[in-house]
């Protein structure tokens, strides 16, 4: 089973995710952006699903850091600020894809498929 790293601070859009993912995906939670760049460093992970506004290191740092040593894990950035502009700032940081919060349980299931090739 594939496995997904939900870097999400807040606990109520966190069990919303894990909702989503328990019949599909293992999953693990990073509470900040550190210990997302941790996890991916130390663990196992297909994916990350990315929040954007996070406590110690937001998601868009944590991901370029990621990006220092991992081209290859989909990142998909999770934000409620749905402008272009931070769609533009996600995707230079490396993120492979946006989705806009609230998360619909179709949109989030159907780009994750896409980017695990399932």
């Amino acid at each position: 089973m594939k496995k997904i790293l939900v870097a999400e601070d807040n606990d109520s859009n966190y069990i919303l995710m894990s909702y989503i993912l328990k019949k599909y995906y293992e999953y693990d939670r990073a509470k900040n952006g550190q210990e997302a760049v941790e996890k991916v460093e130390s663990g196992q992970f297909d994916m990350v699903l990315m929040d954007i506004k996070m406590p110690v290191m937001d998601g868009l740092t944590a991901t370029k850091e990621i990006r220092k040593f991992n081209q290859d894990i989909p990142i998909i950035a999770l934000t409620a600020n749905a402008f272009d502009s931070d769609r533009s700032l996600a995707d230079e940081a490396g993120c492979n894809d946006f989705l806009s919060k609230p998360v619909s349980s179709e949109s989030c299931l159907k780009t994750i498929k896409k980017f695990l090739g399932e």
